[in-house]
Order: structure tokens, then C-alpha cells, then sequence
């Protein structure tokens, strides 16, 4: 039986599995390889984009490369998403250090939604001091996979630690991603079918709520996803969709009813006339009452 040659994978995580360590994992796993991990960053992502970073100490990413290379010591790197220059700095160390036989990296500067994810400035020194000691650089264009890239190179990583050459794992590699092209269905979340309820949830609740918490918990979901579904779809944020929701009703029933500003207002949830003036008059640059005589 042949031996298994393991593989460190030096990235943040992903939520969706669609990259970062646990599509490394996927990836080398089904070739056959064994992954071993120094994880660099914690993200709360969806399948929308990242939507916070969570950049573990510099001292952690180091013991857990120290532990991975004291043990098992892996003769194939691949390196993904590195966000400060204190992680760099003990990256860098640790290949000089245990000299490798291959290192290859996966140049994760944007996301695959276009997000910056290292500095300029962090960039430039990943230029400098990491590109020289990398066996293979990879660049490859996500916009028809989230995590493409990533598991390109993984599958790199693990025709390496196989023996072959350089160019022959690129070209295998290759072979392997564009099957998984053709075959991989990505995981698409609810944002299409959320942003339909939000807007029939507006359509319900708006006379009593317009706060975005409130829509939030009804849909059984977080304030800032469904930021992110609302900018994503209609490039509003859900504050901007509920008031314009409300001063189109608001505006109705100015022109089309007889009712008393007072009475419009209590109508819909103002805790008085005066506040609902203040309100209107933010978002019309006009009282209601000026609105209604225009």
C-alpha cells in the first residue's frame, strides 16, 4: 500500500464551504490526498459574500503550522487567504524554515463577489517576501464558481504530493476542475425567495412596523442578511425599502382620501402629528400638508 503523502492547506474558512480550508479538505480528499489545516481566518459568510473576519493571532496560525510540521511534516503547502502582516510574517518563517518541497499558492486578494481582502499594502509585501519561495502561483478567473480557484489549486497540491511535475499536475488539475464545472451545482441560498417575502412582509406590517429588526425576526433571519440580500437584488438597503414603501402609501392616502393629517398619522404607527410631519418632510422635502395642497 502505497503511503499517503498529507498536504498543509494555510487558509481562512468559509461558512458555505464553497472555499477556504473546508473546500481544500473536499478537494484533496477526493483525489485521494490527506489534508492537514493551519486555519488563518474565521469569516461569517454566505453565499452571498463575507460578511465579517475574524483574523485568528499570529501565534495560533504559527503553533498550528509548528504542530502540523513537527508531526507529520507535509511536503506539499498550499497557501490561500492571508489577511495581516503578522500572518504573513510567521507563514513566511515557517517555509524557510521546513523547506518544503512544494509550495503553492492560491493569490486570494479579492473575493469571488470583487470584496478586497488584504491591504495594498499586505499585497505588496505578499509580492516580496511570499511569491519567491512558491513553487506555483495561481490565478485563475472565479466569476463562473465561487471557490474555482481554490480548489484548482488544491488539486494542484495533491498531484504534487503524488510525484508528478509541475506542469503535468497543472494539466491534471485542469482535467479534474473542469469536470467539476459540469458536474458541481453551487449552493445557492434563499436571497430571491427572502427578498419576496420581505417585500410582501412590508406590504402586511408597514401601517405598524418599519423598523428593520422587526422585518428581520419575522423572517426568521439576521439584520445583516438581509442587508446583504436587499443590496444584492435591488441595491437598497431594507430602511430605504420600507420608508419608500411607506411614503408611497403615506402619499396615497394624502391625495386620495380626506382623512386629517392627524388622523393619517395615527393610521400608520406615528406616535403623533408632529413626528409624522418630521418624518414625511425628510423624505419629501415638504410637509404633508404642503404635499397635499401641491
Amino acid at each position: 500500500m502505497n503511503e499517503i503523502s498529507p498536504i498543509l492547506t494555510i487558509t481562512g474558512s468559509d461558512s458555505t464551504s464553497g472555499s477556504g480550508v473546508q473546500a481544500d479538505i473536499k478537494t484533496i480528499s477526493a483525489l485521494g490526498g490527506y489534508a492537514v489545516t493551519a486555519i488563518t481566518s474565521i469569516t461569517v459568510q454566505t453565499t452571498l459574500g463575507i460578511q465579517e473576519f475574524h483574523d485568528l493571532p499570529a501565534s495560533i496560525v504559527a503553533g498550528q503550522i509548528e504542530a502540523v510540521m513537527n508531526d507529520v511534516q507535509p511536503q506539499v503547502v498550499k497557501i490561500g487567504m492571508i489577511r495581516t502582516h503578522e500572518t504573513l510574517n510567521v507563514v513566511v518563517e515557517a517555509l524557510r524554515k521546513y523547506r518544503p518541497k512544494h509550495i503553492v499558492y492560491d493569490s486570494v486578494i479579492l473575493s469571488s463577489m470583487g470584496d478586497a481582502l488584504a491591504s495594498d499594502e499586505l499585497v505588496q509585501e505578499i509580492r516580496e517576501r511570499l511569491l519567491p519561495l512558491c513553487s506555483l502561483v495561481i490565478r485563475l478567473d472565479e466569476k463562473q464558481m465561487h471557490g474555482l480557484a481554490n480548489r484548482y489549486a488544491s488539486a494542484v497540491a495533491v498531484y504534487l504530493s503524488k510525484g508528478e511535475t509541475p506542469d503535468k499536475a497543472q494539466q491534471m488539475a485542469k482535467a479534474y476542475i473542469n469536470t467539476q464545472i459540469v458536474r458541481t451545482s453551487e449552493l445557492h441560498g434563499r436571497s430571491n425567495e427572502l427578498y419576496n417575502e420581505f417585500l410582501d412582509a412590508i406590504a402586511t406590517h408597514h401601517r405598524t412596523n418599519s423598523d428593520v429588526h422587526f422585518y428581520a425576526d419575522l423572517l426568521n433571519v439576521s439584520g445583516r442578511y438581509l442587508a446583504q440580500v436587499t443590496r444584492r437584488i435591488s441595491g437598497q438597503s431594507p430602511k430605504a425599502i420600507i420608508d419608500e414603501y411607506l411614503i408611497h402609501e403615506i402619499e396615497r392616502q394624502l391625495l386620495t382620501t380626506e382623512q386629517t393629517v392627524q388622523e393619517i398619522a395615527y393610521n400608520f404607527g406615528f406616535s403623533s402629528q408632529a413626528h409624522f410631519t418630521k418624518y414625511f418632510k425628510k423624505l419629501k422635502g415638504v410637509s404633508p400638508t404642503q404635499f397635499r395642497k401641491a
